[in-house]
């Protein structure tokens, strides 16, 4: 198995002294706050060889950039609340060339380029959050959730080809703002207009699949 939470793209990272404006995380990091204590978000020794696993990011639509959105960083899952400098601003991507190019004071999640697409596939699209849930994984086919091809590994510009691949068939997505990572044991990806709407299918697609049990 990869290890999780590894970058696995070509990374062109500036490091800036100065971390991303606090005022425009609140909402985003009380989400991230939500998601860690439910684990969907974390780290744990017994999970995925101990390494952190999921990530959140917003669009950053006053950016001079074109699609930018802000990310949590690599390696945090660990942490329970983050703070200003645990964030990374990622300002382009290149599937074709498996590059991204970000800047902040720590590197942003190796799953850049999945939300890096979701954000290029819709406009509307606000905020996406990337969690593990067995719970969710193991049921997504009883929940008719789509799902990217168990040959994608995570983070990868397979990935984020398979992604776009369920946008562009009728397999709902864009209705249901969610899909499961085929390959990618519990990963499952949840987005939305805003990050409370990304966050809210989460926690509801959750209480289903603990209903199937």
């Amino acid at each position: 198995m990869t290890q999780e939470g590894v970058i696995q793209f070509n990374l062109d990272f500036t490091k800036t002294a100065e971390p991303i404006d606090a005022k425009m995380l609140v909402e985003i990091n009380a989400w991230r706050h939500i998601m860690h204590r439910l684990k969907l978000i974390g780290q744990q020794r017994d999970r995925y060889n101990g390494y952190g696993y999921g990530n959140i990011s917003v669009r950053h639509r006053s950016s001079d950039f074109s699609s930018a959105f802000v990310i949590s960083s690599t390696q945090t899952g660990h942490m329970e609340w983050l703070t200003a400098q645990h964030y990374a601003l990622v300002t382009a991507w290149d599937i074709a060339q498996n590059h991204v190019t970000g800047r902040g004071m720590t590197p942003p999640s190796s799953e850049s380029l999945t939300h890096g697409i979701l954000y290029r596939l819709n406009n509307a699209i606000a905020a996406v959050i990337h969690v593990h849930s067995p719970e969710i994984w193991n049921h997504a086919a009883a929940l008719k959730i789509p799902a990217t091809s168990p040959d994608a590994r995570y983070g990868t510009p397979e990935m984020a080809n398979q992604v776009a691949m369920l946008f562009q068939h009728t397999t709902g997505v864009e209705k249901l703002c969610i899909f499961a990572m085929g390959g990618h044991k519990d990963g499952v990806f949840a987005f939305g207009d805003s990050i409370e709407t990304a966050g809210s299918t989460l926690v509801r697609y959750l209480a289903k699949a603990i209903a199937i049990g």
